[in-house]
């Protein structure tokens, strides 16, 4: 049995909640109506799991969760609104050690639910078998120190073609906003590559994040929402809601967003953006990194670039959230490396240089 606990400061939301867990069947349920019970209720219960709403009156999600981590850490799923303030709660939220997020659509409350409750179910079971990520304090003194610096400008990409130089295409999923942000700050202004992201996201969420990168990384980090060249220096956020590919615009390599392939589960698709690369780059030019996630998104692209010649990492189980998405790709052969994922960035960089 998996003892779940319900934080929800909405009676009719804790009850609708405890309704679809109690008809799985596996699963023994608490509820709290807001994040100071949540504390207590951590500790008395010791749940495996803690599904965590952001806003609440007495204590709100975030500051719950900063104490759950302290005291005892446990995998959370927070559940957010799909606006851009609940957007940025929420990388707060994955930031101090949440697994993974739900959002929640708008309208009647019970209908909302109707629409969740498949994926929230799905997020739970594998929140419950998830890594829970602390605090990486090295990690987080060294971003604090850079927000303190006085503002510099970001280096100006050099807009020209490719040519023979490289290109990083990153795959992700549960887990992963925090593990981009312990990878991407560790490149430096001068890496030379353009890194190019599909990280299974909602379409409110991408250009936050997006923002939020920026701000802490030393390239410049850009939600791909339309046409951009892909030049060095940049890093690309692919927009939620379409699929980011590679493409020749006036024979110049280009990001584009194309609506999403029915074809595909996961969304923006990492299959898809493996494929173009294939398809518009010379693969022994390509390094492709599969990090946390669900699923196998990807591992089919990555493993055909590593047979012509490109080099793959997949993040090692013993830093990833979840272990689906690299297991995918290692099962299949697909995997130069396997790193945990503090040795990824220094990796690229001698790959790069």
């Amino acid at each position: 049995m998996i003892k779940l606990l319900i934080v929800d400061d909405s009676a009719l939301m804790r009850r609708l909640l405890n309704t679809v867990f109690q008809a799985e069947g596996d699963f023994t349920v608490r509820a709290a109506h807001n994040g100071k019970e949540a504390v207590e209720l951590n500790l008395e219960f010791m749940p495996d799991v803690v599904t965590l709403d952001i806003n609440m009156p007495e204590m709100d999600g975030i500051t719950a969760l900063s104490l759950i981590m302290a005291e005892r850490p446990v995998p959370v799923v927070m559940v957010s609104s799909l606006t851009e303030k609940g957007a940025l709660a929420t990388f707060e939220a994955l930031h101090l050690g949440a697994v993974d997020y739900v959002t929640k659509p708008g309208g009647t409350i019970s209908l909302s639910i109707d629409e969740i409750s498949t994926v929230l179910v799905s997020k739970v079971r594998a929140a419950a078998k998830a890594k829970v990520k602390g605090t990486v304090r090295g990690l987080a003194q060294r971003l604090r120190e850079e927000r303190e610096k006085p503002a510099q400008p970001k280096p100006v990409a050099v807009r020209r073609g490719l040519g023979n130089e490289g290109l990083v295409i990153i795959g992700v999923s549960t887990g992963g906003p925090r593990t981009l942000e312990d990878i991407l700050p560790l490149l430096p202004a001068d890496f030379p590559w353009p890194v190019l992201v599909a990280q299974h996201m909602p379409s409110t969420f991408t250009r936050p994040f997006a923002d939020r990168m920026n701000g802490i990384c030393h390239l410049t980090v850009v939600e791909a929402a339309q046409p951009m060249p892909v030049v060095p220096g940049t890093i690309y956020i692919g927009k939620g809601g379409v699929d980011m590919v590679l493409g020749n615009r006036n024979g110049k390599l280009t990001v584009l967003a194309k609506p999403e392939s029915k074809g595909f589960m996961w969304h923006p698709s990492v299959e898809l953006l493996g494929r173009s690369a294939l398809e518009f780059c010379d693969p022994t030019r390509v390094v492709a990194v599969m990090l946390t996630g669900m699923g196998y998104d990807g591992a089919d692209a990555f493993a055909e670039i590593k047979k012509l010649g490109g080099r793959t990492i997949a993040e090692s189980e013993k830093s990833a959230v979840v272990f689906g998405m690299p297991a995918e790709l290692i099962s299949r052969g697909g995997a130069s490396l396997v790193l945990t994922s503090d040795k990824i960035a220094r990796q690229l960089i001698t790959w790069a240089h």
